[in-house]
């Protein structure tokens, strides 16, 4: 598939030396890239469209991360979009469940070794794409006028026989 067909993995963080490091880190794996500085700017992407999986701040000053992801969670165009949270509180239980409550995939507290950061992003962003194939598959499926249906007599039989 060509680079321009393929979905984006979008970088949201209000600090630019920090999209600059998180996209130097991702480079190697070839995948398209876009940016955002605000949790305004990260919904305005997502709900354009084209977008796999979003790496997301979880403190911003404006929308933050956490409310990205409830708004993305509540809209049917992006609640299948995987988001990995990426944090520099630290270590702190009640944002991590605060982040998997919401339906993260994943939750990393920086700094993260680039090599780690590739291999969740590869693994959340080919997951994604499978996830979008089948859907798509399934859709092709549903609009075929010329798949089978069940026959009359069949139709609302269950396959369990009664004892």
């Amino acid at each position: 598939m060509p680079t321009a067909e393929r979905p984006k993995i979008l970088v949201v963080d209000d600090r630019e030396d920090t999209l600059f490091a998180m996209e130097s880190a991702l480079a190697p794996l070839g995948y398209p890239m876009d940016r955002a500085n605000t949790g305004d700017d990260a919904l305005k992407a997502v709900l354009r469209g084209g977008i796999a999986l979003v790496l997301l701040d979880v403190l911003m000053p404006d929308v933050s991360g956490f409310e990205v992801a409830h708004y993305m969670a509540r809209l049917e165009q992006t609640q299948d979009i995987p988001i990995m949270m990426i944090t520099g509180a630290g270590q702190d239980p009640a944002l991590a469940v605060r982040a998997f409550e919401l339906g993260v995939a994943d939750y990393v507290v920086k700094p993260v070794e680039p090599w780690v950061m590739r291999t969740k992003v590869r693994y959340l962003y080919e997951t994604s794409a499978r996830l979008r194939a089948l859907r798509e598959r399934l859709r092709t499926y549903e609009n075929d006028e010329n798949r089978p249906t069940a026959s009359p007599e069949f139709a609302g039989s269950s396959l369990i026989r009664p004892a």
